[in-house]
C-alpha cells in the first residue's frame, strides 16, 4: 500500500487524473478513437489503453474461510510465510505453486504438511522430487479441507478423507492455500484474446490482440505474480502505449500524397 500510494502521488504530479469508485459500463476496445463509457454517465476516448484488471485467488469455499483470511490463512507464501516461524502449518493443492511454495515454507515452519484431494500431483517431475525429499514436508492425499475453526484467529481444521469418508480435527496456526488463481478478465471475453486460463495474451511490449490495447499485472499470461513483476508489467506497457500514441500522431502529420 505504501508503494502504490508512492506511485499515485507521483503519477498525480505529472498530471494523471485518478478516478475512484466507478465502474466501467462498457469498452470499445476495436473502435478509434478507443471508448470507455462509465456508470457515472461519462465517456472517455483514447488512442490507447492500457488493462490492468488483476485477479483473485480461487477459494475453498468451505466454512471459516472468509472469517480466517489473513487471520491464519493466506494465499501468498511470500507476502506471509515470515509470520509462521516454528509453526505447523499445512498447504492445500497439488499443482507446481503448491509444492515449489511448500518447499519455500519450510524455511520458516517447522512442519509443512501438503493435503491434496487426488493421489498424485500436476506438477513437474522435479518439483513433486523437490517436495517428497523434503524432510519436513508431509503429505495427507485423497483429502480435503472441510471447515476451519478458531476464534480471533486459526486454530484448527478439519479434513475429510474424500475415499473413506473418515474426518479428523488438526491443530494448526496457518494453512495456504494454491489451487488456482483467476483473472477478472470476464469482461473481455468477447473483445480480447485470452487463454484457456482467462488470462490475456500478450507480446513482450505487453500489446494485446487488438492494436492500441496493452495489458499488464496479474492478470496477463506470466507465471509469477509479485509486486515487483507487476511494476516491470507496467512500466513496459507504458512505453509501448506511449510510443504507440506517437507513432499515430506523426501519422496523422503527414499530408497524404495524391
Amino acid at each position: 500500500y505504501q508503494l502504490a500510494s508512492i506511485m499515485k502521488k507521483q503519477a498525480q504530479k505529472f498530471g494523471c487524473t485518478i478516478k475512484s469508485n466507478i465502474k466501467i459500463e462498457h469498452l470499445e476496445l476495436s473502435s478509434s478513437p478507443k471508448r470507455v463509457i462509465l456508470d457515472d454517465g461519462n465517456t472517455y476516448t483514447a488512442d490507447a489503453i492500457i488493462l490492468s484488471p488483476g485477479g483473485r485467488s480461487r477459494l475453498l469455499n468451505v466454512p471459516g474461510e472468509e472469517q480466517f483470511k489473513g487471520k491464519g490463512i493466506s494465499y501468498c507464501a511470500t507476502c506471509d510465510g515470515d509470520f509462521f516461524q516454528d509453526k505447523e502449518i499445512f498447504v492445500v493443492g497439488g499443482g507446481n505453486s503448491a509444492l515449489e511454495e511448500a518447499v519455500s515454507l519450510t524455511k520458516y515452519a517447522s512442519k509443512v504438511t501438503i493435503i491434496h484431494q487426488f493421489d498424485h500431483f500436476q506438477a513437474f517431475e522435479h518439483a513433486i522430487e523437490e517436495a517428497r525429499s523434503n524432510p519436513k514436508i508431509n503429505f495427507i492425499m485423497e483429502s480435503g479441507i472441510t471447515s476451519f475453526q478458531g476464534d480471533e484467529s486459526l486454530k484448527g481444521i478439519s479434513i475429510k478423507n474424500l475415499k473413506t469418508g473418515i474426518e479428523t480435527y488438526h491443530n494448526t496456526d496457518g494453512v495456504f492455500i494454491f489451487i488456482g488463481y483467476i483473472p477478472n478478465t470476464e469482461f473481455l471475453k468477447d473483445q480480447l484474446e485470452l487463454n484457456k486460463w482467462g488470462e490475456i495474451i500478450v507480446k513482450p511490449d505487453m500489446s494485446t490482440s487488438i492494436e492500441g490495447v496493452y495489458a499488464a499485472g496479474d492478470s496477463i499470461t506470466k507465471r509469477f505474480r509479485q509486486v515487483t513483476t507487476a511494476v516491470g508489467d507496467g512500466t513496459i506497457a507504458a512505453l509501448a502505449a506511449s510510443q504507440y500514441v506517437n507513432d499515430l500522431k506523426a501519422k496523422r502529420k503527414v499530408p497524404e500524397l495524391i
